[in-house]
């Protein structure tokens, strides 16, 4: 594919050919399929692991086991089916966060992005020492130059390293959100006016570790205008996940991928999520019947997330999310950015970025 105009990212010693990060999508949304496409043409690949281990037959029985085993299966897949760049998203807030952060270096994942919470305590595996070279670079994802001041001072004072790059993710992101609800329509939280500020607690980071530190837009980007937008405010490259979803690498199943086609404007909401945040998704009756009192009966034989509250929770958000992800809607629903009701057709990945570099060139 010819990338005329369109700026290479480059994070450490790794170079994509376009600045186009795939954002993780948990629960079975960006696995090898859609990662390995992504890293085809180009961009860098995530493979989203919170649930993964939901669709590995013991996932009932011994959830821990079910996770570590589909997360190294996943990883190994997509890099047989590329020599891109694959990169893989955890939550912080995950229970089993220090397993899956050992086995995507065990593993040797180009990147790890790290989300839903701050990256702090006990996280030595990811620094390179004399004696081990660590080959993931490191990603956190914060929606606030705050959280990105904590994560660097606190990685200087007690590792001695920093993270390769960051991701700065505003509030028209999909999935859960780093944001109060009353944060998500205030200007003063929008992207345009977060991405300078982070990029200015970073600087001087650069210069004392003697390394390019790239910092990472995203959340609500669609258009190839928009990626030239955010690299003209300072970004080096975008994270890009609802655009994604209506592609046929997408490891969703075609209803998933139908709940976006489908979607207007307006069916776009911000729920409550069992988790404790804010979180973006498609409305249908499952969400209806969820917001007017009705409890949807589920065991917890895991507790997933260590924020949930499943003893009260009137669902459980990984069955729902997983229910989704293989079409059964009416048990479950879709998360999605606020441009989801844009997607009009199934494409390739490779069309899709095609387009992306056609759009950023006119831009």
């Amino acid at each position: 594919m010819n990338f005329k105009k369109i700026p290479k990212l480059k994070i450490g010693n790794l170079e994509a050919k376009i600045p186009i990060i795939q954002g993780g999508m948990a629960v079975g949304i960006s696995l090898s399929g859609l990662a390995s496409a992504v890293a085809n043409a180009g961009g860098i690949g995530v493979i989203g692991t919170a649930g993964i281990g939901m669709l590995e037959p013991d996932a009932a029985k011994n959830f821990t086991e079910a996770n570590k085993r589909a997360l190294r299966k996943v990883i190994r897949k997509a890099k047989e089916m590329t020599r891109g760049i694959i990169g893989v998203n955890i939550m912080v807030a995950l229970s089993d966060f220090y397993d899956m952060v050992k086995i995507v270096v065990e593993e040797k994942a180009d990147l790890i992005f790290l989300g839903a919470g701050l990256p702090l305590k006990g996280l030595q595996m990811l620094v390179p020492d004399k004696l081990k070279k660590v080959k993931t670079k490191i990603v956190p994802i914060v929606s606030s130059s705050r959280a990105a001041k904590i994560i660097f001072q606190y990685w200087k004072k007690n590792y001695n390293h920093v993270p390769d790059a960051v991701v700065v993710e505003g509030p028209l992101a999909g999935g859960h959100l780093g944001f109060k609800k009353e944060q998500i329509n205030n200007p003063d939280f929008t992207l345009e006016k977060i991405l300078p500020e982070v990029i200015s607690v970073i600087k001087p980071y650069e210069d004392e570790f003697d390394k390019g530190i790239p910092i990472i837009a995203a959340g609500g980007i669609y258009t190839g205008a928009d990626i030239y937008k955010y690299i003209k405010l300072g970004a080096q490259g975008v994270q890009m996940a609802t655009r994604f979803v209506t592609t046929y690498e997408c490891d969703a199943s075609i209803k998933f991928k139908e709940t976006y086609l489908k979607c207007k404007k307006d069916d776009l909401m911000i729920i409550d999520s069992p988790v404790g945040l804010p979180g973006r998704a498609v409305k249908n009756k499952f969400l209806e019947e969820v917001s007017s009192g009705i409890r949807k009966p589920f065991k917890c034989s895991w507790k997933c997330l260590k924020t949930c509250n499943f003893k009260k929770a009137p669902y459980c958000i990984a069955l729902a999310l997983t229910n989704a992800q293989q079409g059964k809607l009416e048990d479950g629903f879709a998360f999605a950015g606020s441009n989801a009701y844009r997607a009009d057709k199934i494409i390739s990945v490779k069309e899709l970025i095609a387009n992306l570099s056609e759009e950023y060139e006119k831009a």
